[in-house]
C-alpha cells in the first residue's frame, strides 16, 4: 500500500501527558486538521515510525519514545497566491514574524474564500509548513480577524510542531493591548473562568461552569490609563481559547470597544467624547457621518474591536534562544488614545 508524503518527515518526542495514549490518537491530538483514519493509512504505508520502527496505531507510545512523521499530502495543492502586502516584523530561515493588519482574515473559511493572510503567505514566501492542512500553510496561531498584531509564520514542519509546542506547554508569551468601556476598578487582577461555544450563538464564546466541554480560561491584566469613561488595559493572556480577551472583558463589566460581537459596540466616533457624562457602549445609537445638515462633523475614531496583538516572545525552534518582538498599536488605536486625553483625560 501506498500514500503520498510531505517532502519532510518531523521529529517527535513524546512528552509525559502522552504516556499510555494511542499512537493514531497522539497523532490526531497534534494534528488536528489530520483524520484518525487518514493517520491509520499512513502508518499501515510506513509513513510513521516509532523509535525507528514501524508499529501498529493501537500501539501505546511511552515517553521519550521518538516517532518520524511523514504527513499525509492533501490532493489540493493549496490556496491560490495572492499579492497582498504584508508588515514584516523579523524573517530568517526557519520563521517569519507578521504584523497582522485588522480586517484581514487568517485563513481562508466559509464566506471568505480570498483576501486571507494564507494567500498572502503563498505569494511571498516559497516554504511554509503544511502541518496544519493546505488551508493554513505555516500559520501555527491565529487572531481573530479584526484583531491587529504579532503573528508567528514557520516555514518548515519541524520548525512548525517545536512552535506548536511551546503554545501548548504555554512557553509562548503573548501581550495585548485593548481600550474598553468604563474605568477600571483595580490596577491589575486575574481575571479567571471557564468556557465554551455559546449555546445559541455558535460564533460567540461564553463564560460557564466547570465540566462537559467547558475549558479553563485565565487573563491577568494591567491598567496602563484611566480615561473618564475608558480605560486603556494591557492583558496577558495564561491559556489561549477561542475570544478569550474579548469575553473576559465584557465578562468583567467592560467590554473593548467597537466589539460587535461582545457588547462594545459597531464603533466609537469623536462626537461621543464630546459629552461629560459616563457613556455605557449601549447608550450611542447615532449614525457617523462626514457631516450632518448643520455642518457638524462625526468621524469615526475605530470602527473594530480596540484589539492588538503587542508583544510575542518565543524560544527560536533552531538555536533555542529567546526572541522577543513589539508591534507598535496601529493607528486607530492610537488615534483614539489621542483623542481620550485630549477629551476625557481624568487630570484636571
Amino acid at each position: 500500500m501506498s500514500l503520498p508524503e510531505s517532502r519532510d518527515p518531523i521529529t517527535v518526542t513524546v512528552e509525559d501527558r502522552a504516556h499510555g495514549w494511542r499512537l493514531d490518537h497522539y497523532l490526531t491530538r497534534l494534528y488536528p486538521n489530520y483524520s484518525r483514519a487518514a493517520f491509520q493509512k499512513a502508518i499501515a504505508a510506513g509513513a510513521i515510525l516509532v523509535n525507528g520502527l514501524q508499529a501498529k496505531p493501537s500501539r501505546r507510545l511511552r515517553v521519550n519514545d521518538v516517532l518520524s512523521v511523514r504527513l499525509p499530502e492533501e490532493s489540493d495543492h493549496g490556496i491560490p497566491a495572492e499579492n497582498i502586502p504584508l508588515s514584516i516584523i523579523y524573517e530568517d530561515d526557519a520563521l517569519v514574524v507578521i504584523n497582522k493588519s485588522a480586517g484581514m482574515i487568517v485563513h481562508p473559511g466559509r464566506g471568505n474564500p480570498q483576501g486571507t493572510l494564507a494567500a498572502a503567505l503563498q505569494f511571498h514566501f516559497d516554504s511554509l509548513s503544511d502541518v496544519a492542512g493546505r488551508f493554513r500553510p505555516g500559520i501555527v496561531h491565529r487572531l481573530d480577524r479584526d484583531t491587529s498584531g504579532l503573528l508567528v509564520v514557520a516555514k518548515d514542519n519541524q520548525v512548525h510542531h517545536r512552535l506548536a509546542g511551546q503554545f501548548e506547554r504555554r512557553e509562548v508569551k503573548k501581550v495585548y493591548h485593548a481600550i474598553v468601556w468604563g474605568e477600571v476598578e483595580l490596577d491589575s487582577d486575574y481575571i479567571e473562568t471557564y468556557v465554551r461555544v455559546h449555546s445559541k450563538n455558535r460564533e460567540k464564546m461564553t463564560i460557564c461552569p466547570p465540566g462537559g466541554e467547558a475549558r479553563e480560561a485565565v487573563t491577568f491584566y494591567e491598567v496602563i490609563q484611566r480615561f473618564r469613561g475608558f480605560t486603556h488595559v494591557r492583558l496577558h493572556p495564561r491559556t489561549g481559547r477561542t475570544h478569550q480577551l474579548r469575553v473576559h472583558l465584557q465578562h468583567l463589566g467592560h467590554s473593548i470597544v467597537a466589539d460587535r460581537l461582545y457588547g462594545g459596540h459597531a464603533k466609537l466616533d469623536w462626537d461621543q467624547l464630546g459629552t461629560r457624562e459616563k457613556l455605557t457602549p449601549f447608550e450611542y445609537t447615532g449614525e457617523s457621518a462626514e457631516s450632518d445638515s448643520a455642518g457638524s462633523t462625526s468621524r469615526p475614531l475605530i470602527t473594530r474591536q480596540a484589539l492588538h496583538a503587542r508583544r510575542l516572545a518565543f524560544d527560536h525552534p533552531s538555536d533555542g534562544s529567546r526572541r522577543e518582538f513589539e508591534a507598535p498599536l496601529p493607528d486607530d488605536m492610537q488615534r483614539t488614545l489621542d483623542a481620550l486625553r485630549n477629551q476625557r483625560s481624568t487630570q484636571r
